[in-house]
């Protein structure tokens, strides 16, 4: 592997993302152990700031620091996912209700054409599953934006890191995007008639249905 030309922000910074978006591809799988050395000729940097991104990734769930072992890529079971989608649903469901009470047009507009976007990715003919993946989180993190509140994105972000180490795969089970799209479907009627209560129902039955199809 050729060293990777790194940009002058913070070294660990730049590495973490490195590290975390070869996870995310699978490049490093869960239960694989890293090798420190190795990464660190491959990037041509030193073990400290490598040390310093591997933390980074630790308090983000991503890696697993084990003693006398090294860092791991984190491992989800049954329980850490159902975990985690409990989590989301309750903090994703609840930015739904405050989106359908308050957003704008303007808002709702630009929701509705990452919908628009998502269902062209899931047209049968011409479907493209890594690009409904990257549209549906667009989705979910506008809404989220629209809400605005930064505490809850915090917590969504850090959770949302954990569900990638599973998540991404949960989509190419069969029938999954078709059921997904469609659960957007009533989430965005919901956030259009300004329906509170029925965007958070939408919304739990997201991620309840994801959950069934991640495990």
């Amino acid at each position: 592997m050729s060293a990777v030309s790194l940009s002058p922000r913070a070294l660990y910074e730049e590495v973490a993302e490195l590290l975390r978006q070869r996870i995310f591809k699978r490049e490093l799988e869960p239960g694989s152990w890293i090798d420190e050395l190795k990464i660190a000729e491959d990037y041509g940097i030193s073990r400290t700031p490598l040390r310093e991104a591997l933390k980074v990734l630790a308090a983000e769930g991503l890696v697993t620091m084990k003693v006398r072992r090294g860092a791991y890529v984190t491992e989800v079971n049954e329980k850490d996912l159902t975990d985690v989608y409990h989590l989301l649903s309750l903090l994703e469901s609840d930015a739904a209700g405050v989106v359908a009470s308050r957003a704008t047009e303007t808002q709702l507009r630009e929701l509705k054409t990452l919908h628009d976007e998502l269902e062209t990715a899931a047209r049968p003919h011409k479907q493209d599953r890594e690009r409904f993946f990257e549209i549906n989180e667009r989705f979910h993190m506008r809404l989220l934006e629209i809400a605005d509140n930064r505490w809850r994105d915090q917590m969504v972000a850090d959770l949302r890191k954990v569900m990638k180490l599973n998540r991404h795969h949960s989509l190419f089970k069969s029938g999954r995007i078709e059921e997904s799209l469609a659960e957007h479907r009533a989430i965005m009627a919901a956030l259009q008639a300004h329906d509170a209560s029925a965007a958070i129902q939408a919304m739990q039955a997201h991620f309840r249905n994801g959950l069934e199809a991640a495990v």
